[in-house]
């Protein structure tokens, strides 16, 4: 007899939630194991989250938005830039409102340590889903089942294995799954601000030379900055005292809501693309970071894993109504099909944009405002756009719909 149904490889927002989105389908029948080491256990988190319209209203669907909606910030709208670091002036090239069907906010913006808890406790005690403590590192999959072994030695068995275990993902490789790879002479920069006026719910896209450099409204007169700046550039900048890095950060950040004070801790990351060449293998699938990893430029990474997460989860709970096993062959080729297209053409898109904006010339620049502009005037694709962005275009599974699913 097997040990589980289905064993989640990874205890970040990925794994958690999907563990809570098949617990609370299969009931008391549950037998999911979610694997964590605790690698990140106390280390605060200083990024936030642009959580789109459809990660909403899953989160909603699986009970774990109601204990972050005091944290979160919806945004009203978005402006977009585009100049050099020295320009006195920065034209407003490009604004957009953010609201999809009947006014709801196509983004909010979440404190990832305040989604993290929330998931957390959402799993606290919850039927059928055993936490364990321990790093997986290999699989064997038959015609009966797959058996995952652990870093301690031991080994488990299931029907389904899902690897949502990051962007160097040990099972990945395991399964013998490549990915693509793409290093940018970049690296992210993270903090939040406080600042002296209101924001308005507005979120602000500068494309600066370095890099884009994205101001996430949050409650309380504050602002996460995500900052994308040339690699030796940032080392200089990370190297500052607080009141040298604030300096840097007033330079690029304007003066339009104000006087700035560091709010939160800064956070750097060197930036990197990977795509997995494959989402499956016999009894096994990947979700999250461990599918693809991308380009922050449009703060799509947490949404696409969730998307991953809705698409795996229907796939799976429409097989077992039928009567099929949790990892049958057909449920996990129809969710690679569902979520192949999505991930590569994020993937691709993001870089492209990036390597676009990311170009102090003064030629390109004027192609790519007078480009800003015209989009600026069509109010047609800017909705398209919002809809893209919010998750609800396509084939959008229930979960992202706010429909439950159920066996």
């Amino acid at each position: 007899m097997r040990d589980h149904d289905v064993v989640i490889a990874g205890g970040g927002l990925t794994g958690l939630v999907l563990a809570r989105t098949l617990a609370g389908v299969f009931g008391h029948d549950a037998r999911i194991a979610l694997l964590d080491a605790g690698g990140a256990a106390g280390r605060a988190d200083p990024r936030s989250y642009a959580l789109s319209a459809g990660s909403r209203r899953l989160l909603e669907a699986i009970g774990i938005w109601a204990a972050v909606a005091g944290e979160a910030q919806p945004v009203s709208g978005i402006d977009i830039t585009d100049s050099s670091l020295t320009d006195a002036i920065r034209p407003l090239l490009l604004s957009y409102d953010t609201a999809v069907a009947e006014g709801e906010p196509g983004m909010w913006i979440v404190p990832a340590d305040a989604l993290q808890r929330a998931a957390s406790a959402a799993l606290a005690g919850v039927a059928g889903v055993t936490q364990i403590s321990a790093t997986a590192t290999g699989l064997t999959a038959d015609a009966s089942g797959i058996a995952v072994q652990l870093a301690d030695g031991r080994s488990l068995s299931a029907g389904l294995v899902v690897a949502c275990d990051g962007r160097n993902s040990p099972l990945r490789t395991a399964a013998g799954i490549k990915t693509v790879d793409w290093r940018y002479e970049q690296t992210g920069i993270v903090t939040t601000v406080r600042h002296e006026r209101p924001h308005g719910g507005r979120a602000v896209q500068h494309f600066l030379p370095g890099g884009p450099f994205a101001i996430l409204p949050l409650t309380d007169n504050r602002a996460c900055v995500t900052w994308t700046e040339e690699a030796g550039e940032a080392a200089r900048i990370l190297a500052l005292d607080d009141a040298g890095f604030l300096g840097e950060l007033e330079k690029r950040f304007g003066h339009r809501l104000g006087a700035l004070e560091l709010a939160g801790p800064r956070g750097s990351w060197p930036l990197a693309m990977h795509l997995a060449r494959e989402l499956i293998a016999p009894r096994f699938a990947l979700a999250g970071d461990a599918a693809r990893g991308v380009h922050p430029i449009a703060g799509q990474g947490l949404n696409l894993g969730l998307r991953d997460v809705a698409a795996l989860s229907e796939c799976l709970v429409d097989a077992v109504r039928v009567g099929l096993d949790v990892g049958d062959a057909t449920a996990l080729e129809r969710y690679a099909r569902w979520r192949r297209f999505d991930g590569a053409a994020s993937a691709a898109a993001f870089s492209a944009l990036n390597a676009l904006f990311s170009q102090d010339n003064a030629l390109l620049r004027s192609v790519r405002d007078a480009g800003l502009g015209i989009v600026d005037r069509m109010p047609g694709l800017k909705r398209a756009l919002v809809g893209e962005a919010a998750g609800l275009t396509g084939e959008v599974p229930k979960l992202l719909k706010g429909e439950a699913l159920a066996i």
